[in-house]
């Protein structure tokens, strides 16, 4: 496994992590229900596992950078956003 896979699924990792919050955070606020709050977060989860695995895997160079800028990016704006 290339080492550059690595380094980008940790980046994604890192700013990943902190958008499941922000999302769950996000979806209290909205509906004040703690069922749909473990929901939204359990899937933004699982959409951010799927794309780690993906990263690891198969997706090619720059469409792996420019998702861990997106991601990045999206984190930035939501915790800029409250």
């Amino acid at each position: 496994m290339e080492t550059w896979r690595i380094v980008a699924t940790a980046l994604l990792a890192a700013a990943g992590l902190p958008l499941v919050l922000v999302v769950m955070a996000k979806v209290r606020d909205r509906v004040n229900s703690s069922a749909r709050v473990a929901i939204g977060g359990a899937i933004t989860f699982t959409a951010l596992v799927v794309v780690a695995v993906l990263t690891l895997t198969v997706l090619p160079g720059a469409l792996t950078w420019i998702l861990v800028a997106v991601v990045a990016a999206a984190v930035g704006v939501m915790v800029l956003a409250s």
